[in-house]
């Protein structure tokens, strides 16, 4: 007999997602601003401009790790799927990796810094590809537990809730980056400063990772059931649910518009506002507490409007903040409005989606009879890091003349794309999927 999943299980599990959070955080927020703003603090030790058609050493480097970081999942997932580990399918990859994945972070901003340009990018394009396999080797494990966790639509719901508020509370702490680094900044100087406060975080990171690992006994509350189908034949049947592949079409535009604005965020604040990059963190407490506020009325509405349509309203309303964003002025007042406005789509777009692949997977479980929630979540994490690849890529060319214009530009993509996206997921036919779970009898 199973143990009962109660909040108290799900809040220990949340809290890995306040460490990965913040080492993902830390690479997408402050890599591509440290590296190749001319006021970063590592500019000088990597090639700065176009090296092929346009496109940038930082750019082609980022985008060729997702795309291996997307590659990599279904691999990891079928893995973790078929695996007979006596003491769970998902919690023993979690706690083997979650130091090293920790480490090569604070690396990443630490080893690069020879007086070799060549040297210092081959090192900063080898740190980045350990980056993404090992936050493969957890993340993916760790999302196939939303599901098994969230083992009833309450349960579901909650955990997709919890992780939300660990997701921002991490992302808001790695935007903490410069004002940590300004403490320190007397004694070791600025450059020294910024490793020191990302060494921190990625110590902090590491130890909120492993607090699953050691507080939850995941064969107390999941049935360890090995998946026998090979990685390869289980990605290519999760594609072949129409109503997973309707789902992942609009989520790839997502990703790749709110990359766009993410990796964008540090430089809307410096160039176009004017203000010290220490405000990135102010303007994400606002948007952080503001999208906590929301996150009960969210969780109570998903059931009454179902979860398609929020997640369409936090598509067009972040359509509405990026065009926002493309229009700003100097000051710190636009950052705060821009700020207000996000936190809706934030709160929504931080719970369901999640919800929506583990009913997706629930269906897909009950009608086949395969246990492959990890081979959902990596498929979808699949997907949008090929659109997260493609952002970064597109975000370095276009910002590479440094202009005040460039910037604005890549909000009017990131704005055109969310609009896309909203539009695709009406394909999405959420009553079909739980029409199956409920006929089934597993979810009431």
């Amino acid at each position: 007999m199973k143990k009962e999943i109660t909040n108290k299980v799900l809040w220990l599990f949340a809290i890995g997602q306040l460490g990965w959070s913040i080492l993902s955080g830390i690479i997408s927020s402050w890599l591509v601003f440290y590296y190749t703003d001319i006021d970063g603090v590592l500019y000088k030790y990597i090639t700065q401009g176009a090296v092929f058609i346009g496109l940038t050493i930082i750019g082609l480097i980022t985008a060729f790790g997702r795309v291996f970081d997307a590659v990599t999942d279904p691999l990891i997932a079928g893995i973790s799927d078929a695996s007979k580990n006596p003491k769970g399918r998902r919690i023993p990859f979690m706690k083997i990796i979650a130091i090293p994945f920790a480490l090569v972070t604070a690396l990443i901003f630490i080893l690069p810094c020879t007086g070799i340009t060549w040297l210092n990018n081959t090192l900063l394009f080898v740190l980045l590809i350990l980056f993404y396999l090992f936050m493969t080797i957890y993340c993916t494990p760790y999302n196939a537990l939303i599901s098994e966790l969230g083992n009833n639509q309450k349960n579901r719901v909650n955990v997709s809730t919890f992780i939300s508020l660990t997701y921002i509370v991490g992302l808001s702490l790695s935007y903490l980056v410069p004002n940590i680094a300004s403490l320190f900044e007397g004694l070791v100087g600025a450059e020294n400063s910024v490793k020191l406060a990302i060494g921190l975080l990625s110590l902090i990171a590491a130890i909120a990772m492993l607090i699953p690992g050691f507080t939850i006994k995941e064969s107390d509350y999941i049935d360890v059931v090995p998946c026998k189908t090979t990685p390869m034949r289980s990605l290519l049947k999760t594609f072949k649910n129409k109503q997973f592949r309707r789902f992942v079409y609009s989520d790839v535009i997502y990703f790749f518009a709110v990359t766009l604005f993410q990796t964008g965020l540090a430089f809307y604040v410096t160039k176009l506002m004017k203000v010290d990059e220490g405000n990135t963190f102010i303007l994400t407490v606002i948007m952080t507490v503001i999208s906590l506020l929301l996150y009960l009325p969210v969780n109570k509405l998903a059931p009454k409007f179902g979860k398609k349509k929020l997640v369409i309203f936090g598509f067009l309303t972040y359509t509405a903040v990026f065009i926002l964003t493309s229009f700003c002025g100097e000051g710190l007042v636009w950052g705060i409005i821009i700020a207000i406005f996000a936190a809706v789509p934030m709160a929504i777009l931080g719970i369901l989606p999640q919800a929506i692949v583990a009913d997706i997977a629930e269906a897909d479980s009950l009608t086949t009879g395969e246990k492959r929630e990890g081979m959902f979540f990596a498929s979808r994490t699949f997907a949008f890091k090929l659109g997260q690849a493609l952002s970064l890529l597109v975000f370095t060319s276009i910002v590479a003349s440094g202009s005040e214009m460039s910037y604005r530009i890549t909000a009017i993509v990131a704005a055109v794309c969310c609009f896309i996206g909203a539009m695709l997921l009406l394909l999405y036919n959420e009553k079909s999927i739980m029409e199956i779970i409920n006929e089934k009898g597993k979810i009431k």
